[in-house]
């Protein structure tokens, strides 16, 4: 079992890296792998052909990387907390949350005056977002403490996404145009409209998001036989519950924010990582979430580039077949 594990993380880390570098390889523009080693290594390249490879696809390659670890620990982290195989920051409204966050943010910008401002605009689509995430998450949590049954706290998420949802349109309905646009154009979902400088806030969060991750793997472990037993045995229900709802809005609110509403890769993900390394224990399908989400969203981006496709559209594609195993493998739960 050990070799087994072993042999796997190996796999997922070389193909991350493989695909990392093909990710830049491939665009709609040819460029030969000489150039792109050129590019790196200071040799002759030309200019044109070394932004594009430096400032377009090695940023949108490391974005999906990171994506792609914090929507899958995200998700791995609600169903852990919420007990529930179908949890996920796109199905519980978490996503909604941080849109409605960023819409608010997105459409009011002109208004307050800081539209003109980069800095003050990117520090305020993070603030809302992760303010829209928690907000969302803390109603979901709440509830989830006095109804036990996991399809009545699925479909309260789903009813919460939805009122978010209205709520959002309205707030588009009111907007001037060219808010609007901008709004529009965040709700599709892409990994290459984050700039440099935004980078410089998105990988710190992301970062101090699976760090947090990382400090709840011994009490997810106990939360998975049940909260009256992690209590006998000296659990705090209460901080255990904060590390997680903090690591996903950090993981979840972060990339909705830069990224646009990603859907799927939270949910089927961590099934997936269950399935490949046959456990149950975090310490192992934490970085295995990590490293497969990573793996996904890379896919996802080299196919919405060959099929020019929005990614939002790849990740349904890998994501839906994954989901509907889920449901049909456990129907009692109906």
């Amino acid at each position: 079992m050990q070799h087994r594990t072993t042999t796997l993380f190996t796999l997922l880390a070389t193909m991350v890296v493989v695909l990392f570098a093909l990710d830049i390889a491939v665009g709609s523009v040819n460029i030969p792998l000489s150039d792109i080693w050129a590019a790196f290594t200071g040799g002759e390249c030309d200019p044109t052909k070394a932004k594009i490879i430096i400032d377009i696809r090695l940023l949108k390659a490391a974005v999906a990387i990171l994506a792609g670890a914090a929507l899958s620990v995200s998700g791995l982290q609600m169903q852990t907390l919420f007990r529930n195989p179908l949890a996920g920051p796109y199905v519980l409204g978490v996503s909604s949350g941080a849109s409605l966050g960023v819409a608010l943010f997105i459409l009011g910008a002109p208004l307050m005056g800081v539209a003109s401002s980069p800095l003050l605009s990117t520090l305020g689509i993070a603030g809302a977002a992760w303010i829209g995430a928690a907000g969302i998450l803390a109603v979901v949590a709440a509830v989830s403490r006095r109804i036990k049954d996991i399809m009545v706290i699925l479909i309260l998420g789903m009813m919460i996404g939805s009122a978010v949802s209205a709520v959002v349109q309205v707030l588009q309905y009111l907007s001037n145009e060219e808010s609007l646009k901008s709004f529009i154009v965040w709700t599709m979902g892409s990994l290459g409209d984050v700039s440099s400088s935004q980078l410089m806030l998105v990988a710190p969060a992301i970062v101090a998001g699976l760090a947090v991750a990382v400090a709840a793997i011994k009490p997810m472990n106990i939360l998975l036989l049940g909260e009256a037993y992690a209590r006998t045995m000296g659990l705090n229900i209460r901080r255990t519950r904060a590390m997680i709802l903090l690591s996903t809005t950090l993981l979840a609110g972060t990339i909705t924010a830069f990224c646009g509403p990603i859907g799927f890769i939270g949910l089927a993900i961590p099934h997936l990582s269950r399935m490949l390394f046959r456990s149950a224990d975090h310490r192992i399908l934490l970085p295995a979430s990590a490293l497969t989400g990573s793996v996904a969203l890379l896919l996802c981006d080299i196919g919405s580039k060959l099929l020019a496709l929005p990614v939002n559209t790849i990740t349904a594609l890998l994501g839906i077949p994954i989901v509907v195993w889920v449901v049909i493998r456990n129907k009692n739960i109906v």
